[in-house]
Parts: structure tokens; sequence; C-alpha cells
């Protein structure tokens, strides 16, 4: 017998009813057990470590290794460094009257940005330590290398560097009047304030003859009477970076490109320039940077001598400047 019209509909309906209900409940149950399957997961890997996490462990734990080692390598690396540093410095160089060397930001850290890529990160302070001494050691092997060379072109002209280097007074030390004003930072008594004194000042009198201290070519010759500046002045090159300077003198006797002889007489001890009284401000450079004249005095003088050397030197002042 044959169902109305009605009532088959009604029966679809309800057969469609019950199966989107099943289907529901179907995809209900999946989505509880991924959620409860999810939830043992996370509580299983939090309280046990899974293969994968053993094998991460062990990875940094020898990454972790790898880099002790390193550090420690590198601290060998430096020790020997520093070995040759102190040889350099106390044995190559006295040797050859030289001067250290000295390279403008080899000591400066590097921009913290170099390291952004490892920052925030669980060994970013053993990775950014390591890589900051890497970097230092670096710089300290440039530095010490360019030191090398520079002793292996001193070693090679060693006769010519020995007349080159300005191993002797300025002047006729028997002829001084006074104390030797002394190199580096002074009280000015004009300015009542701590100023940098680029040589030494060297009292005398007017027309006391001026020797070359060193063999060399005269870079520069300056006359000028004016009361500022170094007044009238010599600039002699001696080579292996080595320059110096003759200020405030009365006469000039050499002319611009002259070859001149340790000990030749260049010039006259005057007043000249910013200057209060007769002497000679004389100037040493080691690439173009200013050290101690007196540290070339001489330099087989006895240590009485040496001594009373340092006795006469105080902080005179013959400059108006």
């Amino acid at each position: 017998m044959k169902l109305p019209v009605d009532e088959k509909r009604v029966e679809d309906e309800v057969k469609s009813l019950v199966y989107r209900l099943r289907s529901y409940r179907l995809l209900r149950n999946l989505l509880i057990g991924f959620i409860l399957v999810a939830l043992v997961n996370v509580l299983f890997t939090s309280l046990f470590y899974t293969p994968k996490m053993y094998r991460i462990v062990e990875n940094n734990r020898e990454l972790v290794l790898k880099y002790e080692i390193l550090q420690n390598r590198i601290k060998a690396s430096q020790h020997r460094l520093e070995e040759i540093k102190h040889r350099d410095n106390y044995v190559y160089r006295p040797l050859f009257s030289s001067d250290t060397i000295s390279i403008d930001g080899i000591y400066s850290p590097y921009d913290r940005g170099k390291y952004a890529s490892v920052a925030e990160d669980e060994y970013t302070p053993l990775m950014m330590s390591t890589w900051l001494e890497l970097d230092q050691l670096a710089r300290s092997l440039y530095l010490e290398s360019k030191s090398l060379d520079d002793l292996q072109v001193l070693a090679k002209d060693k006769e010519k560097f020995s007349t080159a280097i300005p191993a002797v007074w300025p002047i006729d030390r028997t002829k001084l009047r006074n104390k030797i004003g002394a190199f580096g930072y002074r009280m000015h008594p004009i300015y009542r304030r701590w100023k940098f004194h680029s040589g030494v000042d060297l009292p005398g009198r007017i027309g006391d003859p001026v020797y070359a201290t060193g063999d060399g070519v005269v870079e520069e010759t300056e006359r000028n009477r004016s009361r500022s500046g170094y007044g009238t002045q010599i600039l002699l090159d001696h080579g292996f970076g080595y320059q110096t300077r003759y200020a405030h003198l009365s006469k000039i006797l050499v002319e611009r490109g002259d070859s001149v002889k340790r000990g030749q007489i260049i010039g006259e001890l005057g007043n000249t320039g910013a200057s209060t009284a007769p002497h000679l401000h004389y100037e040493v450079l080691y690439m173009r940077s200013f050290v101690n004249p007196v540290n070339y005095f001489d330099k087989n003088m006895s240590a009485e001598a040496y001594k009373s050397l340092m006795n006469q030197i105080q902080d005179a002042n013959y400059e108006a400047d």
C-alpha cells in the first residue's frame, strides 16, 4: 500500500535528520578524540622525552661541547700571540730602537648588530662571547702581522736604520740654560688648564747650533717671525716612520729636499713663534703620532746619566700657546 505524498516526504526528512545526527556525533567523537590525543601528547612530552627530543638534546650538548673546545683553543692562541707580542715589544723592537705600532680602532668592539642573527636564543651568551673572542683574536693577529712586517723591513735595512733613528741631542746639552720642558700633559701657566705638550723644550741662547738627530731629508721648512705657532721651523723625514721637528728657530741653514746627516747643523736656536724665552721645541713623530723625544736621547747613556737627565726635566713652559 502506497503512502500518501506528504507522508513519504516526512519519512525522507526523518531519515535525513537521523543521518545528519549520526554524522555530527561521529565528527564530534573524532574531534574529541583528536583533542584527547593532543592533550595526552602534550602531557607525555612535558613529562617524558621522545626519541626526537633525545636527539635534539644530544645535538645541543655536542654543540655546547664544541663551543667550549673552540673557546679553549682561542685562549691557547691568545696566549701564544701574547708571547709573540711580548718578544716583539721587549726584544725585537728595542733591538731596532723602534716604537710599537698602533692601528686606530684595533681594540674597538664590533657593532653588536653583527651578532643580531643569534639574539634571543638560549645559547646566545655562549655564541656571542665566542664570536667576540674570535673577532678580537683576528684583530690582534692582524696588528701583530703588521708589526712583524715592519720589523722585517727594519731588519733588511738595519744599517740604514741605525743612522736614521733620531738618537742624539738636537743641541749641545752642555749649553742648556735651564730645566727641560717636559713632554705630555702639563698645567699651562697662563690658561690654568691641562694642555698636551707634543715635544720637549730645550732652553739655550739665540744662535746656538741645532743639529739633525738622524739621517734624513728636509720635508718642510717655514720661516715665520710671527708670535704664534711654531715660528721658524724645520721638519725632517728620517724614513722608517720617523720624523723630527725643530721649532722656534732664529735661522734655517737647509732647504726643502736637502739630505742631511746625523749631527749636521741645520739651524740656530731662537725665540720665534709662540715662545716666551729662547729655546728649541723638539718633537719626534713615529707613524705620524707624537712620542717622547727623551726616550731617544743617547740610547747608550749610563743609568746615572739617565737619572740626571730625568732630574733636569720639569713642567717648565717656554711657550705662550
